[in-house]
């Protein structure tokens, strides 16, 4: 668990378009490139381990300093192994949103920034509650997105999860748009969170089985 007190004020960043991570979620990735393997040495030298997952504006090609989004959230390198290739594939665990101040042009290869945490304070507590969330109408909405789209799905686990995991783990995992995602990730409260999750399945099946997905 962190408080505010423990969060760094700079932490490096990783801008991946569509890679969404949430407070409490876990988010896998491959990394590769050595700017991102000089970042990962660089972060399991510290005591945090924090790495920032943050989205460009757009998916074009911008450079080595791309134009990012204001919000992020940053997660906790808890598990990473090198695969025969020389990838590393690592697990982030979401620990807080953050808004971004200042990025810095220094000497590392990878971006690092100056952000502030404390209006995400709320990140660091016990997971949200939903109190409007009607389970069963969200889960039948649910089943019929996956019928649309034919993305597949673990049902029973999804059965299973709690609220907060369910709808943090939809919102991470649906490949939408990069503003869509973005809006997932700045919702206010859970059920915004949820509501939005909803209104994109929606426009998703109305628009036919991926109109509303990325490609």
């Amino acid at each position: 668990m962190f408080s505010l007190a423990d969060l760094p004020d700079k932490i490096p960043l990783f801008p991946l378009p569509g890679a969404l991570l949430l407070p409490r979620g876990r988010l896998p990735l491959n990394i590769f490139e050595p700017r991102y393997l000089a970042m990962l040495d660089d972060t399991l030298k510290t005591s945090h381990r924090l790495i920032g997952m943050i989205q460009p504006t757009h998916t074009e090609d911008q450079g080595d300093t791309p134009r990012l989004h204001q919000i992020g959230c940053a997660g906790r390198l808890v598990g990473f192994n090198e695969a025969p290739d020389g990838r590393y594939r690592v697990t982030l665990a979401g620990v807080s949103r953050f808004r971004l101040k200042v990025v810095e042009n220094g000497f590392a290869p990878y971006l690092r920034a100056a952000v502030s945490w404390p209006e995400f304070e709320r990140d660091l507590g016990k997971p949200e509650k939903d109190a409007g969330f009607e389970r069963e109408a969200f889960l039948g909405s649910l089943g019929r997105f996956f019928r649309a789209t034919g993305m597949n799905s673990d049902w029973e686990s999804l059965e299973r999860a709690d609220n907060e995991l369910l709808i943090n783990s939809l919102s991470m995992m649906f490949p939408f748009e990069i503003e869509d995602k973005q809006a997932l990730l700045e919702a206010p409260t859970l059920q915004d969170r949820r509501e939005t999750l909803v209104a994109l399945m929606e426009f998703a099946m109305a628009s036919g089985s991926d109109g509303g997905l990325m490609q």
